[in-house]
C-alpha cells in the first residue's frame, strides 16, 4: 500500500474510534455514555495536537477551534457525529470529524492562518439511538433544541435529562451553546455516501445538492380474521393482502422519479397465526425526496391508492403521522466551490441528493450548508461491513482542504 499524506494517520484514528464501544461484539456508542465521553476526549486530544483549542459544550458536543487571522470574522464550521447506531460501521459520521482534523493539522504544520477561524464539531446524538431523538447536539448549536425531549427515556427507563446530569452537564444550560445568527459563515460536512450511486458511476466523490425531506406514516388496515381453511377466497377481508398490494404500489410509484424513494420497513400481521386470515395489518411507510413537492405528491397518490384498495376489499384504514422533515437544499455557491475542490484533485464528480439525514440539515436555518459525499464499498452503511478505499480517503481530505483554504463567505 502506498504512503499517503493524510489517509494513513486518518485510518489509524478511525480504527481507534471504532474500538470504543459499549459492546465487545459490535460497535455501538450512544449518547451520554462512558463510551461517548471516551470518544470525545480522544478526539479532543487529537484536536489539541492539531493546534486547536477545545471545548466540551453544554450539549455534549466536542468543539475544536483553529484561530484565524481575524478574531471577529464569522467562522467556517465543519464536522460530523461521533455517536453510532447499534452494530455500526466505523466511518459513518467519524470520517467527517477525522478528515477536517487532518486538514487543520496540515494548516498548523505549515503555519497557515486563514482570514476566519475554523471550528470542528464532533456532534453528539445525531443518530438518536439511545433516546429516539436525533440531532440533539446540532439542534442545540442551531438554537432549536426542544426541552421536551429531555423527558424521553432509554431502554432502562433513564430520561435524557437525568443522563445529562449523570454525565456532568446541566440540562437547563443546553441552550447556552446556541450560536448567534451571522456567527457562522457556512457549514461543510464530509460524509460517506451510505448508498451505491457514486460506486455505480465509478466516482470517488460527489457534491450533495440537497438533504431529502422525509415523511413517515403508520398505516393500520383492519378487516376480519377468519379460519384459513373455511372462508372462501372471494369472501375474505384479508388485511395483509391489502398491505401487500400497497407495498407493490409504493415500489411502482417511487420508481423512475428522480430523488424519490419509498420504503415499507416494518409490518405486522395480526393475530399472527398460521391458520388464521389476518384481520389486521400494521406497517410503516417512509417517503423521501430531494424536494417536498415531489415527496408530498407521492404520498398523496399512495394514500389514495390505499383507500381504494381497502374500499374494494371491504376494509377500513387509519393513518398516523409519525415524522416529517423538510428538504434542505445546499447553497449553490458552496456546491460550486465543493465541485471545484474535487476537480482540483484531478478527478471527475457528480451532483446527487442525500437520502439520509445529517447534522448539516439541522444547521441550515443558521447558516449556508454544503456536503461532499465519499463512496463507500457497495453502498453499505449502518453495518459492520461498512468500508472505504484509502485512495478515496486521501482524495476526499485533499478536496476538503482545498475547500477550506479557498473558502469565501456567500450571501
Amino acid at each position: 500500500m502506498p504512503a499517503f499524506r493524510f489517509a494513513d494517520r486518518m485510518l489509524e484514528q478511525l480504527d481507534a474510534l471504532g474500538r470504543i464501544s459499549e459492546s465487545p461484539d459490535f460497535l455501538c456508542r450512544t449518547f451520554l455514555t462512558p463510551e461517548h465521553r471516551t470518544a470525545h476526549e480522544t478526539v479532543a486530544g487529537w484536536m489539541r495536537e492539531a493546534g486547536m483549542t477545545v471545548e466540551h459544550d453544554t450539549a455534549g458536543n466536542v468543539v475544536g477551534r483553529y484561530a484565524g487571522a481575524s478574531s471577529g470574522a464569522p467562522v467556517l464550521m465543519t464536522g460530523s457525529h461521533l455517536d453510532t447506531v447499534r452494530n455500526a460501521g466505523k466511518y459513518d459520521g467519524m470520517l467527517g470529524v477525522i478528515a477536517p482534523l487532518a486538514c487543520v493539522a496540515d494548516l498548523n504544520r505549515r503555519g497557515v492562518r486563514l482570514p476566519h477561524a475554523i471550528e470542528l464539531v464532533g456532534f453528539a446524538n445525531e443518530e438518536g439511538t439511545r433516546f429516539g431523538d436525533a440531532m440533539a447536539g446540532s439542534r442545540a448549536i442551531a438554537g432549536t433544541f426542544d426541552a421536551a425531549t429531555l423527558a424521553k427515556t432509554d431502554r432502562q427507563g433513564v430520561s435524557m435529562g437525568d443522563a445529562y446530569k449523570a454525565f456532568g452537564l446541566d440540562p437547563a444550560k443546553i441552550g447556552g451553546c446556541a450560536r448567534k445568527p451571522g456567527s457562522i459563515a457556512a457549514f461543510m460536512e464530509l460524509h460517506i455516501e451510505q448508498g451505491p450511486v457514486l460506486e455505480n458511476n465509478g466516482l470517488a466523490l460527489g457534491v450533495v445538492t440537497a438533504i431529502s425531506g422525509a415523511r413517515r406514516i403508520r398505516v393500520e388496515i383492519t378487516g376480519l380474521a377468519g379460519h384459513a381453511g373455511t372462508v372462501p377466497m372471494g369472501q375474505r377481508q384479508d388485511a395483509l393482502v391489502a398491505a401487500a398490494e400497497t407495498v407493490s404500489f409504493i415500489e411502482r410509484r417511487c420508481t423512475g422519479t428522480e430523488t424519490l424513494v419509498g420504503t415499507v420497513g416494518m409490518m405486522e400481521a395480526l393475530p399472527g397465526a398460521m391458520n388464521v386470515i389476518p384481520g389486521r395489518a400494521v406497517f410503516s411507510v417512509d417517503i423521501r425526496a430531494g424536494d417536498d413537492a415531489t415527496r408530498d405528491a407521492a404520498w398523496a397518490d399512495i394514500e389514495t391508492e390505499i383507500r381504494a384498495i381497502c374500499s374494494r376489499r371491504r376494509l377500513t384504514v387509519a393513518f398516523t403521522d409519525l415524522y416529517r422533515s423538510t428538504a434542505t437544499p445546499c447553497h449553490p455557491a458552496l456546491m460550486d466551490a465543493a465541485e471545484a475542490a474535487i476537480t482540483a484533485q484531478g478527478v471527475t464528480t457528480m451532483r446527487l441528493p442525500s437520502g439520509a439525514g445529517h447534522d448539516a440539515a439541522t444547521l441550515a436555518p443558521l447558516c449556508p450548508i454544503a456536503m461532499i459525499f465519499m463512496r463507500c464499498t457497495r453502498g453499505i452503511s449502518h453495518n459492520p461491513l461498512e468500508a472505504v478505499i484509502p485512495e478515496d480517503v486521501e482524495l476526499a481530505t485533499g478536496a476538503l482542504l482545498h475547500f477550506i483554504e479557498n473558502f469565501r463567505p456567500v450571501n
